[in-house]
Parts: C-alpha cells; sequence; structure tokens
C-alpha cells in the first residue's frame, strides 16, 4: 500500500526561489509551490525540514498532557494561584504546535510561507508573556516581591510581545517589500541583504527574552543574603538558562552547517538543533516553575500582591488578541501589496516554471 504513494522529491538550493533559500543548506528542498498534501506527505520522507517539524510536533503531545493533568486534578477555577502556570503551560503547546505548522505548510507559496512564520513568531511572543507571567508570581525573589518594578512588570512583558510580533513580522515583510521595490533599494541598500531580516528576529526574540528573565537573572546570578530565594528549583533554572543560551547561539550562527555547507542538509543542522534544546530547556523551564510554585506557596499567597484575572488569564488573552491582529494586518499587506503582488506573479511563476521543466528533464 505504502508502495503507491508517490512521495514528493526534493531538490537542490539553485532549484527553487531565493526566498526558500536556508543558510548553507544544500539539498532537500521541497516544491516551492507544494500542496497542502504534498506537504504533509513530505513528513514521512527525509527532507532539510523533516526534522524540524517532528521536533516540534512530538513535543505539542506532551505539554498538551501536562496541560490537561492540571486542569483535571488541580481545582484551577477556583485556585487563582494555578493561573501562571496554566498560561505557561497552554504557551508550550502552541509555539511547537505553531512551529511545526509552519514548517510543513511553508512550501506551498512564497505568500503562504511567510504567513506561516507570522503565526509562528506570534506564538512565540506569547510564550515570552507566559515565561513573563509565571516569573512574576512563583519565581520573583523574596526581596523583589511588591517592588515598583514587580507592579509593573507584567504591563511591560505585554508592551514587550506586542513589539515583538510586530518586529518579527516587519523582519519578514518589510524586506519583502524592500527586495521588490527598486526605489526603495537605493535609499536603504542594508535592507537588500537577508541577513538583516534575520538581526532584526533576533532582536524582537532576545529582548523580551532577556527582560522576562530579569527576575530570575537577579536572583540565580545577583542575589546574596537574606530573601534572595534559595531553593530546590534553582538547580533546574540553570539548566533551563544554559539551554536557553544554547538555543540562541545556534540560531544566530547556523552552526554546525556553515562550517560544512551540505554536509548537515539532513540531519544535524542548527536549526534541528534549536529545536531540541529549546523543548528541554521548556521542559526544565517547567518543572524550575512548579517547584517553586509548590514550595513557595504560602509565603507567596501571604506577601505577594493578589493574582487576579487581568494579570494573568487576561494578559494572556490580551496577548493572543493584539497578535492576532498584527498578523492580519501584515498578512493583509503581504497579499494586497501592488509592488510586491506583480513581482510575485512574475518571478514565481518563471521559477515553478523552472522546477517544472528540471522535474521532466529528470
Amino acid at each position: 500500500m505504502l508502495s503507491l504513494i508517490k512521495l514528493p522529491r526534493v531538490f537542490t538550493v539553485n532549484q527553487v526561489p531565493k526566498a526558500f533559500h536556508e543558510d548553507s543548506i544544500i539539498s532537500g528542498y521541497r516544491h516551492p509551490r507544494s500542496s497542502a498534501t504534498d506537504c504533509v506527505l513530505s513528513l514521512f520522507q527525509l527532507t532539510n525540514e523533516t526534522l524540524n517539524v517532528w521536533t516540534h510536533f512530538l513535543p505539542t503531545w506532551y505539554f498538551l498532557w501536562k496541560l490537561l493533568t492540571v486542569v483535571l486534578m488541580k481545582d484551577v477555577w477556583n485556585d487563582a494561584f494555578t493561573w501562571p502556570l496554566l498560561v505557561f503551560l497552554l504557551s508550550c503547546c502552541m509555539y511547537p504546535l505553531a512551529s511545526s505548522c509552519a514548517h510543513t505548510f511553508s512550501t506551498m507559496s512564497t505568500t503562504s510561507r511567510h504567513i506561516c512564520f507570522f503565526f509562528d513568531y506570534g506564538a512565540l511572543s506569547f510564550y515570552s508573556l507566559a515565561s513573563a507571567i509565571s516569573y512574576s508570581v512563583y519565581v520573583t525573589p523574596d526581596i523583589w516581591v511588591n517592588s515598583t518594578f514587580h507592579q509593573y512588570f507584567i504591563p511591560i512583558a505585554v508592551f514587550n510581545t506586542v513589539v515583538c510580533t510586530a518586529l518579527a513580522c516587519y523582519s519578514r515583510l518589510g524586506l519583502t517589500f524592500l527586495q521588490y521595490n527598486h526605489n526603495s533599494l537605493k535609499r536603504f541598500p542594508e535592507f537588500h541583504s537577508p541577513r538583516l531580516g534575520k538581526t532584526l528576529r533576533i532582536v524582537a526574540f532576545a529582548y523580551p527574552y532577556l527582560f522576562d528573565n530579569i527576575p530570575l537573572f537577579y536572583r540565580l546570578f545577583l542575589c546574596a543574603g537574606e530573601g534572595c530565594t534559595d531553593n530546590q528549583a534553582n538547580t533546574l533554572h540553570f539548566y533551563h538558562t544554559g539551554l536557553a543560551f544554547l538555543t540562541g547561539f545556534l540560531f544566530a550562527t547556523h552552526l554546525p552547517e556553515r562550517l560544512a555547507p551540505g554536509r548537515f542538509d539532513y540531519i544535524g543542522h542548527s536549526h534541528q538543533l534549536f529545536h531540541v534544546c529549546a523543548i528541554i530547556g521548556t521542559h526544565f523551564q517547567m518543572q524550575a516553575i512548579e517547584q517553586d510554585m509548590g514550595l513557595r506557596r504560602d509565603w507567596l499567597l501571604a506577601h505577594a500582591p493578589p493574582i487576579t484575572f487581568a494579570n494573568t488569564l487576561g494578559a494572556g488573552l490580551l496577548c493572543i488578541t493584539v497578535s492576532l491582529f498584527i498578523i492580519l494586518i501584515f498578512s493583509l499587506c503581504l497579499v494586497h501589496g501592488p509592488l510586491l503582488k506583480s513581482k510575485r506573479r512574475t518571478s514565481v511563476g518563471f521559477t515553478t516554471a523552472g522546477v517544472k521543466q528540471q522535474s521532466e528533464n529528470h
């Protein structure tokens, strides 16, 4: 039965449009105008995206199981102390699922590629905010509880997630418009390089991460003496922090494939390693948050500000709503941009015809 299913063929970097190129990845590319069926079938053959999908799709179910365990085993409707954990676990389900879907369907067209990753960026922004919410309630060191910084921590984190989503989406859409607008390129020649888009995305996600972790960094590396919350969860926080920096390093450097282009096209390139480190780091982060939640519950309920819908579930819903609105705006600009639209028809039509001709010759 399986022998009757014809899997899509793969292409080299020279056979697909530039928008689909990955740094130092030479082969294993899918057709740039794949159908949805082809995209799904490609998950059962080895391409340069196959492991990118599975390394995030499978962990989604693990985090979903953890979320359902909390919902079913705890009195979440009446116990507000569990709400930050719920928001965090929901984000742990959303960001791997959005990422796996983005990598699965990103080769349906140039437009779909950008829109898929818009949703990926929105999910990552929500994860960032969810981390900040859980850190504000469970992780903030005793000495900072009820401080001015603590009171404004979540509102600033909400603002940061909006900026993160907008800047990450712009890093794709803004560069695309400028690449198709030669007059703009003359005024902004630096935008011709895709590396600037990568730099903008690194900044878009590094800044919220660094801000969200200020309470944790202070607790682990700077605080000394009474009120520093030195408990068993700190070891897990160290594990998560180390993996988070390794994740960022892999994303920024494109190692190891940059050292040997073509050698790691299918297995072992930086994006796969980045996914694995991110998931393991999230697992340790979840365990650390749960430990802090259990160990500090009585003290926090007695001394910390009250947990409300507004600073937990409400902040998460606001982030999701605003991020979806931003994605909608950027998607509409992408679809209806006249300069981009006319150029895309020409370039994609020419490239697709070339790929089709090469397939027939093959």
